[in-house]
């Protein structure tokens, strides 16, 4: 199986768009998820923690999309979300602004990734599994929903969390010698 590279500009929507300003449905979110799932499975094969991060704009199609490569680069920003956010800007907004598109991501975003949403005026952020250690949505700070930031997107968590939580589980286990 091969990498999915760097991350990747405009692709097929997952499904049909929500009226504008509208949350999207249910289905094109769990088809974002499955999406950011197999990106972050393929994050394993250079040695990266397994999390991918898919962005939607605000009609569902997909902007941009990314798995951690902090290993394979040798950067400490590298993760998932912030290559999704960067790739997604430069095909869309005008020029870092991504008003309506929501960031849908494996792992709870860390400080730096739900800081990058903030600045970035996501309009939602949705994420698979909890970060007590340093998940920035909830978990152990609240970025994303910080009432002294100028903007705060919608947050949802727990989609496909079992799925995102067992990845992470056997690479860990994997990199432990479990």
């Amino acid at each position: 199986m091969t990498g999915p590279g760097p991350a990747t500009g405009p692709g097929p929507a997952p499904g049909p768009g929500p009226a504008p300003g509208q949350p999207l449905g249910a289905d094109v979110l769990d088809a974002a998820m499955g999406r950011a799932l197999e990106l972050a499975a393929a994050a394993v094969e250079w040695g990266d923690t397994p999390i991918g991060a898919v962005v939607l704009g605000p009609d569902g199609a997909v902007l941009a999309e990314a798995a951690n490569e902090r290993e394979k680069r040798g950067d400490p920003t590298a993760h998932a979300e912030v290559l999704a956010l960067r790739a997604a800007a430069a095909v869309a907004g005008d020029g870092w602004r991504l008003t309506g598109a929501t960031l849908v991501v494996t792992l709870e975003p860390c400080t730096m990734c739900a800081g990058a949403g903030v600045l970035a005026r996501v309009a939602a952020v949705v994420y698979g599994a909890d970060d007590p250690k340093a998940g920035a949505a909830g978990s152990l700070w609240d970025v994303l929903r910080d009432r002294r930031l100028n903007h705060r997107p919608l947050v949802t968590g727990g989609i496909r969390a079992e799925e995102s939580a067992t990845l992470l589980r056997a690479f860990f286990r994997a990199r432990r010698g479990l």
